[in-house]
């Protein structure tokens, strides 16, 4: 068996608990405006490998981690979108006593009891509160994300939740509060996260000829965000 990988960050800070080594799984079935990773979407790129060979490159970074009370991140692209794979690699890290992370927007090929019954955590990338609103921002309509979710949920499989913050689509007082009515009913939830919106992948879509779709919006002010950020977790703890 073999996957497809994009790439391979070996001192990840901001991908889960402590140090992290963070595989970039290839292809993703969504089109998210704001995506900084386009060159992630194709199926048929990245560099094909198996999970042994993937394993044999985690593993040699383990003191590092070990250290720290890190782990390995699985990210993308979509690692859902890849299955088979996901699960052997997974095994392979839980017998060797690795911390795993997935960080995912919930759109798979299916699978999640096998997947989550070797995931120690979720990075669970909300992308909208509403199906209308999910399929303007990414194509898809959020079924098969509210999906993985409640899989998540009935093996109590710890969650971050993260959600991007653009301004004049997701920023709104009312959606924030929308947003913790929904997250508030959820009680395997650790932590929340409101990642302000950049353009730093802009340059991107300029090499790959692709249009991108924000054109024109700023970046979300970082205080503004931090202030909904408070707001979310106000509501969160009452």
């Amino acid at each position: 068996m073999k996957g497809r990988i994009h790439s391979i960050e070996t001192m990840g800070l901001v991908d889960g608990p402590g140090i992290r080594v963070v595989v970039f799984f290839q292809g993703c079935s969504l089109r998210c405006a704001y995506c900084h990773n386009p060159d992630t979407w194709a199926f048929k790129d990245g560099k094909e490998i198996t999970p042994e060979e993937l394993f044999k490159k985690i593993y040699k970074y383990k003191p590092y981690f070990d250290r720290s009370k890190g782990g390995v991140t699985f990210s993308g692209g979509e690692p859902l979108m890849q299955p088979e794979f996901l699960i052997e690699i997974l095994k392979l890290c839980k017998e060797s006593g690795i911390h795993t992370t997935i960080d995912t927007a919930g759109y798979g090929k299916g699978n999640y009891d096998e997947i989550l019954k070797y995931t120690d955590l979720v990075i669970f990338d909300m992308k909208h509160i509403s199906k209308e609103g999910y399929t303007d921002l990414v194509g898809k309509d959020g079924s098969e994300s509210l999906r993985f979710l409640e899989c998540a949920e009935k093996y109590d499989t710890k969650l971050w939740i993260r959600h991007v913050v653009v301004p004049g689509i997701t920023d709104g007082e009312h959606h924030i509060e929308k947003l913790g009515s929904i997250l508030k009913n959820i009680e395997n939830i650790e932590k929340v996260e409101l990642l302000p919106y950049h353009v730093l992948g802009i340059n991107k879509y300029e090499v790959m000829g692709i249009k991108y779709r924000l054109e024109g919006v700023e970046p979300m002010d970082k205080n503004i965000c931090k202030y909904l950020e408070q707001k979310l977790i106000d509501i969160l703890n009452k």
